[in-house]
């Protein structure tokens, strides 16, 4: 595999990973929002999915964002009487984000996008080698 393949394959897992860290971020910032009236579900967590494609310019798989799916969990409850959704007992759907996994999706995300970083760096670096060579 040459020099720019792997540039590119690790180019697609940026891309890949750069979705999934929207979605997470998403999910994050829509923790806390209920919703408007009884009887109706607040923010539905949702939950990024990776599919490969055949990349026929370099010959190889690569990775990139699929369908982004709803967690199908269910959502939790909090006493809040006074809330405009709460059901008569005092009680608002909240939703099923949990932030500590998002936090952890988060993290994991972020490693795998610097690691995808560093293959472009290192190539990049031994491209530049390789030509100083060549001039020599």
């Amino acid at each position: 595999m040459d020099l720019m393949a792997s540039m590119k394959i690790a180019a697609a897992g940026l891309r890949a990973q750069s979705g999934r860290m929207r979605v997470i971020a998403e999910n994050l910032a829509n923790s806390n929002s209920t919703a408007k009236a009884p009887g109706e579900d607040p923010y539905r967590r949702k939950i990024p999915t990776f599919t490969q494609q055949m990349n026929r310019e370099i010959g190889v798989k690569t990775v990139e964002l699929g369908r982004i799916k709803l967690d199908r969990s269910e959502f939790g409850q909090r006493y809040e009487p006074g809330h405009p959704a709460a059901d008569a007992k005092g009680y608002v759907a909240i939703p099923n984000v949990n932030s500590l996994i998002e936090s952890m999706d988060m993290r994991e995300a972020q490693r795998s996008y610097e690691a995808n970083l560093n293959v472009i760096g290192a190539t990049r670096r031994m491209l530049a080698r390789t030509l100083e060579i060549l001039r020599a």
